[in-house]
């Protein structure tokens, strides 16, 4: 491929490289090792999670008026962004680079080709795994629309360059171009892209972005799963009994489809062990890519081993789980999750939502940031992320919370509240919620076992106001109830409160926002 255009025309190009390949290129640089299933192991260096800190958008004539600028959408002059990217084509000239085309969303009028200009053969086999591979028909006359170059040894000037670290990600509307550089963890490639589509589908083709993941039944009834990393989206997807459309970023149509941006799948594997979760561990096989995992000198992994990160990840193509939606596209969701791992352990387990709450808390988007998820983050702590993905979200949260509302009340879909986090206590005391249960109550819900068993007889919780039920096939009725769990009713409603006062502290800066509908769905509040 010639290169010439993005001033590398001395570096030596590696177009397309088959993954048996890319695989024994980065076995021979020992930059990774194979593992006793046959994927590949890698170490993501310094970085074994998103910098959020340093993730910036070029402030321009196209996102001035339109980007929620502040901490989380940082803004950075073009000057600054086009003297990085030239420091950036120098610095990978005559150097060894890994390019590969592919694209994003697997509806056809979505369809966003990119073309990625790696440094690291890793991250280019990351990129096959997670973005939507070519056919051999579309290669020859392929053109990007958004090009991404990565470069973890090219460190910035903070001094210089106007970024906060020697680490950055930075996204130019204008150019159609992301740079990332000084940092390894391949999760800034695909996360740069959503940040895009974010703003690319709301503002251009009235289409919902969404940080979940998503499943369809045997009769075609399709739920998705809102949350942030480590609350389960990967994981209560991938049902045996259920195809799989994907696991993490998705697009909500004019037409009422379901959509997959990506052709992969990224999980945690903290932890992991086949019986618990079969799709995920089935499908770390040659092709997959783990991420600073420990094993034995037999290539044996030891998943409980965390002494690199608890962020341990595997990427993989999506057929390698075996029951997938070959479309990537389902119908109208009959059921949404909103999935949070509550450090407090005050949430119920399992409860139905009003449209009233489903809107609070899709704002609110409540969870605990789990241990090496970011940079600096070593034990859960309570946050709130807007949409459930506020790190992504280049447009203003009640921006893609007004279309979520329009879209549940058009299609009358039953919202839920599923805590994956702890019980019988805070972090610390009480424990992970077990997940037979979590699975249980959601495949009751999916069924509608859960409204029928509990038909007029919901609980509602004296704090948050919300619809705890009282029964659940397959799961232990004190389990339903957290202020049971706990067994110090004293110390349960003062923890509850306080979180509750959190909740109605943080909603301050949207209730300007928002209606008295919206305002509704909050807690109640106590000094």
């Amino acid at each position: 491929m010639n290169l010439d255009k993005y001033g590398l025309s001395k570096s030596n190009c590696f177009y397309q490289t088959p993954i048996d390949k890319l695989q024994q290129i980065i076995v021979d640089k020992k930059q990774g090792f194979i593992v006793d299933s046959g994927a590949l192991a890698i170490s993501t260096g310094k970085f074994t999670g998103r910098s959020p800190k340093d993730r910036y958008i070029v402030r321009d004539k196209i996102t001035n008026d339109k980007v929620w600028w502040g901490d989380i959408n940082i803004p950075i002059e073009e000057s600054y962004f086009d003297k990085l990217h030239l420091k950036l084509i120098n610095y990978l000239s005559k150097k060894d680079v890994f390019v590969r085309d592919s694209y994003v969303c697997s509806l056809k009028t979505s369809r966003l080709n990119i073309r990625t200009i790696c440094e690291l053969p890793s991250s280019d086999f990351f990129a096959n795994n997670m973005f939507l591979r070519l056919d051999e028909n579309s290669i020859e006359d392929f053109q990007e629309d958004w090009l991404v170059i990565n470069a973890p040894g090219f460190k910035a000037s903070p001094a210089e360059d106007g970024t906060r670290s020697k680490n950055f990600a930075i996204i130019n509307f204008s150019k159609k171009t992301v740079i990332i550089g000084g940092t390894g963890y391949t999760g800034e490639i695909k996360k740069s892209i959503f940040s895009v589509l974010n703003f690319l589908l709301p503002v251009n083709q009235d289409i919902l972005p969404m940080h979940c993941s998503a499943n369809v039944g045997k009769n075609e009834d399709t739920a998705i799963f809102f949350g942030l990393s480590g609350t389960g989206k990967t994981t209560l997807s991938a049902d045996s009994t259920r195809q799989l459309i994907g696991d993490d970023e998705h697009g909500w149509s004019k037409e009422h489809k379901i959509f997959n941006f990506e052709g992969g799948c990224y999980a945690k594997v903290i932890n992991l062990n086949k019986e618990n979760e079969p799709d995920i561990y089935n499908a770390i096989k040659k092709g997959s890519l783990l991420e600073n995992i420990i094993a034995d000198k037999n290539g044996k992994v030891d998943f409980k081993d965390v002494s690199i990160t608890q962020n341990t990840r595997v990427s993989y193509p999506i057929n390698f789980i075996e029951n997938i939606r070959k479309s990537s596209i389902g119908d109208t969701p009959e059921n949404i999750f909103f999935l949070t791992a509550d450090a407090f352990g005050v949430l119920p387990p399992i409860s139905k939502l009003t449209p009233s709450q489903a809107a609070y808390h899709f704002i609110s988007g409540y969870t605990s940031k789990v241990a090496g998820t970011e940079d600096g983050v070593v034990e859960p702590q309570p946050s709130f992320s807007a949409c459930f993905g506020a790190p992504f979200m280049p447009l203003h949260p009640t921006e893609y919370a007004k279309m979520l509302i329009k879209k549940i009340n058009e299609s009358g879909v039953t919202v839920w509240l599923v805590n994956t986090g702890w019980t019988g206590g805070p972090y610390g005391i009480g424990k992970r919620m077990e997940l037979k249960y979590t699975r249980a109550m959601i495949n009751a819900a999916l069924s509608g076992d859960l409204e029928e068993a509990n038909k007029n007889n919901y609980h509602t919780h004296s704090v948050f106001n919300l619809n705890q039920p009282r029964v659940c096939p397959n799961v232990p009725t004190s389990v339903l109830s957290p202020r049971m769990t706990w067994n110090d009713d004293v110390n349960y409603y003062k923890t509850a409160y306080n979180l509750a006062n959190s909740f109605i502290n943080n909603f301050k800066q949207f209730e300007s926002y928002s209606n008295k509908e919206i305002l509704s769905g909050a807690p109640n509040g106590k000094k």
